[in-house]
């Protein structure tokens, strides 16, 4: 059995490394001469997790049950392969099964928890998909009559298959009074000042009571009582005594992670990364041999990409920052993987800057375009951008490309990136404006034309595309389908398009144009009234 310990604990080392591979080698070579062990197939399956071969963890988390059916762990670990497989109802009734064998079990608890908060989230999701719509709504006197309309249940149909389309249909009363009924809501309501009652606070949940000190086998309460001196000197930055009173603890009682990981903390007080990393290690593997609570794990795992994250080593502490999240999420950490995930990639994109790289890069791209391998161009200028992201001349070559290629709003975007690096640059504001012309829409074109001519008063391409505008603008007989194409492919428009208050004032200058007027007086809604007037949607006569 000694080399199956030794095998384990290469895989464990493996496996906290992100060597996934090598951990699976590991554990399948100490099953092949234990296949009994059930801490091996829960190994296993979670190298298998983490390197996404669900089935896989499936597997061997089900093996890992049947070996030993009243250790907790497995149910947890088949849990979340299932979770993963998207089989959400299966995995609560996995943590059930597992909490019925271990009623104590927090991290049983805490993933029925999990799984039963996705479920509630996914039926709310779509309310029309609940199955006792029908009853529900039939129920309600709300929505009781409606319920004999067949167009009404057609629409109710509509929105159980088709739930993005509810955007679409909030203007029709008859929806809004359904999603009050089905969500237990009353939406008519809602403008009314005063607060409603608030709940009755929810009894907290008992939790069992810690085990008292003097029940506590001798050599636990020793060890305790070293902890506490530990802790004190800690506090008190006696490292010496800190690390001397833990390792006291430790020899009293050697399964119990949290002394080592104690030790760790010192060391990472005193600035010794290395050995505050060796020890998290080391309080890893007591901890994973002797089932010790995911969060302890995860604290460890944390501190080391804390100590990386203090010696300016951010992709190391990216790496271990995931891998306390993968056993334990806590928004302190996600927040310090985020910083050090950005730190790293600003990093990688300052060490990619090399203007001279990027001056080549231009040259094969300006040789593409003038030979009209517009493709190709866009591909060299995308280089010669990252190579050198300031200099806005190449914006406005890419920007050419994207306008060859009929990509006008791509075009736009970089015609504004090289106008925010250089306001000076005339071909940032006439390539603007040309993609505005191609896209018809005229008005803005004439602006960004405008705006090149106060640049540069004698801009021969200015001053014709101003000529060209006007006079499109005042010859255009485009069907109804092109304009509506055409417009709709402006995120702009997509978004007043989307807004129901703006659908809604449409539709009331459409029965009542006097409406116009008063609309008008409103900036925002002038604003964009005007936009659509531009791009053709409206038409004032």
């Amino acid at each position: 059995m000694e080399k199956v310990s030794e095998l384990k604990d290469q895989g464990n080392k493996a496996l906290s490394a992100g060597n996934i591979d090598e951990a699976v080698r590991c554990y399948t070579e100490a099953l092949a001469l234990d296949p009994s062990n059930h801490v091996l197939f829960s190994n296993r399956s979670a190298a298998h997790a983490k390197k996404g071969n669900y089935e896989s963890a499936l597997q061997d988390a089900c093996q890992t049950i049947k070996i030993k059916p009243d250790w907790g762990k497995g149910y947890s670990r088949k849990a979340a392969a299932l979770e993963f497989l998207g089989r959400f109802e299966d995995a609560k009734g996995t943590y059930q099964e597992g909490l019925r064998r271990e009623p104590s079990n927090q991290q049983l608890k805490e993933g029925l928890q999990n799984i039963e908060a996705r479920l509630a989230e996914k039926k709310m999701m779509n309310p029309f998909a609940m199955p006792n719509m029908f009853e529900k709504l039939e129920s309600d006197p709300r929505t009781h009559e409606l319920m004999s309309d067949p167009s009404y249940r057609e629409l109710l149909e509509q929105l159980r298959n088709k739930p993005s389309e509810l955007g679409t249909k909030l203007q029709d009363p008859r929806v809004m009074t359904t999603l009050s009924v089905l969500l237990g809501l009353d939406l008519a309501g809602m403008d009314e000042e005063e607060d409603p009652t608030p709940p009755p606070p929810k009894p907290k949940a008992t939790q069992p009571p810690p085990p008292k000190e003097e029940d506590l086998p001798e050599n636990k309460r020793k060890a305790l009582k070293e902890k506490e001196l530990g802790n004190a000197a800690y506090k008190k930055k006696d490292f010496a005594a800190a690390l001397k009173h833990y390792e006291e603890a430790i020899n009293h009682d050697p399964t119990n992670m949290t002394y080592i990981s104690n030790q760790a903390a010192v060391y990472f007080e005193k600035g010794e990364f290395d050995k505050c990393r060796e020890v998290c290690e080391k309080a890893i593997d007591v901890g994973r041999e002797n089932r010790e609570d995911y969060r302890q794990i995860a604290k460890a795992l944390a501190r080391i990409g804390n100590s990386y994250f203090k010696q300016d080593k951010y992709k190391e502490a990216v790496q271990y920052f995931n891998k306390s999240l993968t056993e334990h999420r806590t928004p302190d950490v996600l927040k310090k993987c985020q910083q050090a995930e950005k730190i790293v990639k600003e990093q990688e994109k300052l060490a990619y800057i090399n203007p001279e790289v990027a001056l080549e890069e231009k040259t094969k791209g300006n040789e593409a375009f003038q030979k009209g391998d517009y493709p190709v161009a866009m591909k060299h200028y995308s280089e010669a951008i990252k190579r050198n992201p300031n200099d806005a001349k190449l914006f406005s070559n890419r920007a050419a490309c994207y306008t060859k290629l009929l990509e006008f709003q791509l075009a736009l975007k970089d015609c504004e990136d090289c106008i925010k690096l250089d306001p000076a640059f005339i071909k940032g504001y006439t390539r603007k404006a040309a993609a505005l012309e191609a896209m018809k829409d005229f008005s803005k074109a004439v602006d960004a034309y405008q705006k090149a001519l106060e640049l540069d008063s004698s801009s021969k391409e200015a001053t014709e595309g101003i000529q060209r505008c006007v006079m499109s603008q005042a010859v255009r007989n485009d069907s109804p389908e092109d304009v509506k194409r055409r417009a709709m492919s402006d995120p702009e428009v997509q978004q007043i398009m989307s807004d129901p208050a703006m659908r809604m004032i449409l539709e009331q200058m459409q029965k009542d144009p006097q409406a116009l007027s008063d609309h008008l007086k409103n900036p925002v809604i002038a604003q964009k009234i005007q936009k659509l007037i531009d791009v053709g949607l409206i038409a004032i006569r």
